[in-house]
């Protein structure tokens, strides 16, 4: 989730809904501007026994921030806590009960993503191994309850925390019990937003089933492939989804605005402090009547933070987010963005991909996104067969969209070779969540704590 460092009392008040589309529409790159910003989680975890570390305790995750700090990392602080670290590779920050998220630069080559992700990855092993941390690239807490995690100091945390049961069953376990991989990725222009935006969200069950990476909750198998995807289905109605909108005609940034205006607020930033505006309505806040800050106008940065309180299984601030993928090891970390930038950043491959999903209706669409989190692959597609199915084809539009950006290494090899993570999860029939299964099962005698046995990273 967004880390703030800063208030904007400088920015401009908003005076009009024509304001609300801009970020969105300064978003547009031309192609030889684009990049590609990688984004992954991770759980941290005692290596004596498990337990998840607190923020303050010695060698916790406040800790391991600090440390970061040999490698030329610089905190960020909140409330006299540190909450983030900021560097060359973006930022490094907290997630509700301390999984640790990379949020990387914008790169211009998978190569460069790849890079970034081993770099850090050293950086926190060298620092684990020292202070008796290790890591899990999982989509879930395998054997945690909620109340066995600690809670980190952020303050929108706090206001979500207390927010979250009134509006889902689930909520507290994406905030404290999840870990993903995303993507994100530019846009040329309106159309070439829009045609991304429909092709990404139609296909995002298919990222969902190859990293579905999930499948125990407290130390049991929870009959699922990727919970955590199945927990966003009762996390918030108002601010999650498969968005029909995106794909009726007309859909562009002020449809999209018109979406955020209706997502109830979760707080407002002033002064290095957020205050709580948990179900508000944005709406008001335009009017200057949002009850949290009576006679008040929103800024620009106040319709960026709002923006970021959405969480649908694609997002636009300006850019899109890919957000359907567990966490996990870090081939697959590379593999996300490759799967993506195969299929949208080469317009030859975003046809091909948009031509597979254009026929969809809607109706399918939703049942291929509530089927996927049990049956990952076997999940049922419009029109009759299942994800495995299109898979393959999918992925060889992907490895042709890569070979086709000609982006080579030192060595001279193209970025294709990033989805052969993938390639062996299709060949084999068997999502990493499945091999988990089949492990659990088997040699470990079902006992969940060889988990922590298994090579993440």
């Amino acid at each position: 989730m967004s880390t703030r460092e800063v208030s904007d009392r400088d920015d401009p008040i908003v005076e009009s809904l024509d304001q609300l589309a801009a970020p969105m529409a300064a978003g547009e790159k031309p192609r030889e501007q684009w990049r590609i910003g990688t984004e992954h989680e991770k759980f941290v975890y005692d290596t004596g026994d498990y337990h998840a570390p607190s923020y303050d305790e010695t060698g916790g995750i406040h800790d391991l921030l600090m440390a970061l700090t040999e490698f030329g990392w610089e905190p960020i602080v909140e409330g006299g806590k540190v909450i983030a670290m900021k560097g060359a590779d973006g930022t490094v920050s907290l997630e509700p009960a301390g999984q640790l998220e990379l949020s990387g630069a914008p790169l211009e080559t998978l190569h460069e993503t790849c890079n970034e992700t081993g770099r850090h990855l050293a950086q926190v092993k060298t620092i684990g191994d020292r202070i008796g941390k290790g890591y899990l690239g999982l989509g879930m807490w395998p054997d945690k309850t909620r109340e066995a995690l600690p809670i980190m100091p952020k303050g929108r945390y706090a206001i979500m925390l207390r927010h979250m049961p009134r509006v889902g069953s689930m909520g507290l376990d994406m905030m404290l019990r999840t870990c993903t991989i995303q993507v994100n990725l530019d846009y040329s222009s309106e159309a070439d937003m829009v045609q991304k935006f429909r092709t990404s969200l139609a296909l995002q069950p298919l990222a969902t089933a190859l990293f579905a990476n999930s499948p125990f909750t407290e130390s049991k198998p929870n009959g699922f492939l990727s919970y955590r995807s199945h927990i966003w289905s009762d996390t918030d109605p108002a601010r999650t989804g498969m968005l029909p909108f995106v794909f009726e005609q007309g859909f562009g940034y002020e449809r999209y605005v018109e979406y955020m205006l209706d997502v109830p607020m979760y707080f407002v930033f002033r002064d290095g402090k957020y205050i709580d505006a948990a179900g508000q309505s944005f709406r008001d806040f335009l009017k200057g009547e949002l009850p949290a800050l009576p006679g008040e106008r929103p800024r620009l940065s106040d319709w960026n933070d709002h923006l970021s309180t959405a969480f649908p299984e694609v997002r636009l601030k300006s850019f899109l987010e890919m957000r359907g993928a567990d966490g996990g090891p870090w081939g697959r970390i590379c593999a996300l963005p490759a799967l993506w930038v195969g299929l949208l950043y080469d317009q030859g491959a975003l046809d091909a991909a948009w031509d597979l999903v254009k026929g969809w209706d809607m109706e399918g669409r939703e049942l291929l996104r509530s089927s996927v989190p049990k049956l990952a692959l076997d999940a049922p597609i419009p029109g009759g067969g299942t994800l495995r199915d299109i898979a393959g084809e999918l992925l060889d539009i992907a490895r042709s969209g890569l070979a086709a950006r000609a982006r080579l290494n030192t060595g001279g090899d193209n970025e294709t070779g990033y989805l052969e993570p993938l390639a062996e999860i299709i060949a084999s029939g068997k999502v990493p969540a499945q091999r988990l299964l089949d492990l659990y099962h088997g040699e470990w005698g079902s006992d969940i704590s060889r988990i922590y046995g298994v090579k993440s990273f």
